[in-house]
């Protein structure tokens, strides 16, 4: 009976707010909204909401000695959020185990995603020793530069397993790099499961010449160290940040290493910068820090160890491989690493993996749009690694000898040409098969035709799919996360959801049994909407600034729990006042200023009364920034009264 009496107090407050609200006379001043719900505060509370009710049991594969806790909210873009659980069965961490409810701006569950396929069975004593089975995973790599202990666990990648992890670097057979999680199984001592960390890829070395890139020092004493993007530097091979007396970097030679870091530095800096801009993710971590950089590899490769970005030459040897597309690759993968469910295992799972690498890289030279560099859907094309010109064409994966279209050899498929595919994907949701912006043909595996809805659509539709990810992740569940992706991102359109379906069906991917489905309706006469995502800048301590949206075809008075979710990207947001403008030119208040408040942007969703007014007509969100010294936009609202 308490969770009743919790929630019934909870609308006597809110009829209590709602009640002083439309209390506020005509002409006074804007009326003061009560304090909003965060978003991510209503997304949680109905994602736990959702984990606890017995009829969930089912569809998340909840076994007897199964406990769920929540480990995250994660803000995807127009407001939707997605909550993450990790599983400990009969007290013992499961990997493989984790779970995504995803909910709209409003704290809606649109759907969840469960990394596992069935619920565990499993006995909870071991056969064989924590000892023995760090020397099994120590076995497994040609030189052990360190190992951790064992930590008994249940591995849930496909049958339930009691396994001991164990973490170890080193150096695999052939001298390539490892940080590997090896899974052994309990019972019979061998091998079940190996996660290794180290994601390899290869790149240009093409340099971008004279270019500004953020560093760190005064007088005579400098360094190749970004503090305005946390974690972020490049050195040598020590992973200590190059340093100088002055502030000027690199002679532009291919070989030079510290010209290296001025191109890892530029790419690494204009893809957070993307991050933050279209996907309003703070960092390549999701958490404000960034990987740091090593030049200087010697070998013909770049990778990422699970902890720093690691850069080496072509075959040549007369560049460095640090453009752009190299550089965002590899971030990729932290990407990857840092959104939920993690790394993954397995040949399909890495080559999702490595796609996002090429994805990210794709992104990142759309977004720098540098003329020594212009945005395409080749990788590596400059670099000419080994004499063979690009590694990977996004548009057409057979140019390199990569499948252009999924199949049931995918999951055995060695992990960069199981990329082939999911690039595949991409390029057709981003341009089409055939684009008419300069772009190459894609040509389909079925002759079908797909029309691309642009670069930023696809990034942003992807990006919020990777939200939804499990550590199991393979290219059906992508199908349904993308389509789930597509239609709440765009709820009033079906055009977006079209061309995801569309490239799935064009490359092999089978429709899945609980995918969604778009289809126009009639107008919600309870729940009139919609979206401005136009950006709007907002001038540093200066005048207002508006974005309008019109809503029409709603006959009736707005309502008093009339919602306004506002995604605004700026440093230090208290310097913001945000109001909500009728159509009549009525004010409601919905942020204030505050000295105190130094946090970046505003995500949230706010409750107005605003059930004097009529629902149709323009409204405005009205945005002022009353202080110095920090900029930002308007990036997207969405108005539901």
């Amino acid at each position: 009976m308490r969770p009743t009496h919790l929630i019934r107090a909870s609308m006597a407050l809110a009829t209590g707010a709602a009640l002083t609200l439309a209390a506020t006379p005509a002409g006074a001043a804007p009326a003061q909204a009560p304090s909003p719900t965060p978003a991510p505060t209503l997304a949680a509370t109905a994602a736990d909401r959702l984990v606890s009710s017995p009829a969930a049991d089912a569809s998340l594969r909840i076994a007897t000695g199964d406990v769920l806790q929540r480990t995250g909210v994660v803000a995807g873009t127009r407001g939707l959020q997605y909550v993450t659980y990790s599983r400990t069965h009969q007290g013992l961490p499961v990997v493989g185990g984790d779970v995504v409810v995803s909910t709209d701006a409003a704290g809606a569950v649109t759907g969840t995603s469960v990394a596992q396929s069935a619920e565990i069975k499993v006995t909870t004593t071991p056969a064989i020793t924590a000892e023995r089975a760090v020397e099994v995973a120590k076995a497994q790599l040609a030189k052990v530069e360190s190992a951790s202990g064992a930590t008994l666990k249940v591995l849930a990648f496909g049958a339930s397993k009691l396994v001991w992890e164990v973490d170890v670097t080193g150096v695999l057979a052939g001298g390539k790099p490892s940080n590997q999680h090896i899974f052994v199984d309990a019972s019979t001592g061998k091998v079940a499961d190996a996660v290794d960390l180290v994601r390899e890829g290869t790149g240009n070395g093409y340099y971008y010449g004279n270019v500004t890139i953020n560093t760190s020092g005064s007088g005579s004493s400098f360094s190749l160290t970004d503090t305005t993007r946390p974690g972020l530097k490049c050195g040598g091979q020590n992973g200590s940040a190059y340093t100088g007396t002055d502030d000027a970097w690199g002679n532009g030679s291919g070989t030079n290493l510290e010209t290296a870091c001025v191109d890892a530095l530029y790419g690494a800096q204009r893809e957070i910068d993307m991050l933050s801009s279209w996907f309003g993710r703070n960092g390549v971590t999701g958490s404000g820090s960034n990987p740091p950089i090593r030049v200087g590899l010697a070998d013909v490769n770049a990778y990422w160890n699970g902890s720093y970005t690691n850069f080496g030459h072509n075959q040549a040897n007369t560049r460095q491989a640090t453009p752009i597309d190299v550089v965002a690759h590899e971030n990729g993968h932290a990407v990857f690493q840092y959104t939920p469910g993690g790394a993954g295992s397995g040949n399909e799972n890495g080559g999702i993996n490595e796609s996002t690498g090429d994805i990210f890289g794709a992104l990142v030279e759309a977004y720098a749009n540098n003329p020594n560099d212009p945005p395409d859907y080749q990788v590596g094309e400059e670099v000419d690694l080994v004499g063979d010109g690009p590694i990977r064409y996004m548009y057409n994966p057979s140019l390199a000898g990569d499948p252009n279209c999924w199949s049931s050899s995918i999951p055995s498929t060695e992990v960069h040409a199981a990329a082939g595919p999911l690039n595949h994907w991409f390029y057709l949701v981003a341009e089409g098969s055939s684009p008419s912006s300069g772009q190459p043909a894609s040509p389909t595996c079925n002759s079908s035709t797909v029309a691309g809805i642009s670069i930023r659509k696809a990034g942003e539709i992807y990006y919020n799919a990777l939200q939804a990810k499990t550590s199991t992740w393979k290219y059906a569940n992508i199908r349904t996360a993308t389509l789930n992706a597509a239609k709440n991102l765009y709820p009033n359109s079906c055009t977006e959801f079209t061309t995801v379906k569309n490239a799935w069906n064009a490359i092999s991917v089978p429709a899945q049994s609980n995918e969604p489905t778009c289809g126009t309706t009639p107008p919600d006469p309870t729940g009139c909407s919609g979206t401005n995502a136009s950006d709007v800048s907002i001038p540093d301590n200066g005048a207002a600034v508006t974005s309008t949206i019109t809503i029409s075809g709603c006959s009736r008075n707005a309502s008093s729990s009339s919602t306004a979710a506002v995604n605004i990207v700026h440093t230090w947001r208290g310097d913001l006042v945000v109001d909500l403008v009728a159509p009549d030119g009525t004010s409601y208040r919905l942020k204030n200023s505050s000295g105190s408040d130094s946090a970046d942007n505003v995500n949230t969703t706010y409750t107005v009364n605003v059930s004097g007014e009529a629902a149709d007509g323009a409204w405005k969100l009205k945005v002022q920034d009353v202080a110095s010294q920090d900029t930002g936009y308007i990036n997207t609202w969405t108005l539901t009264v």
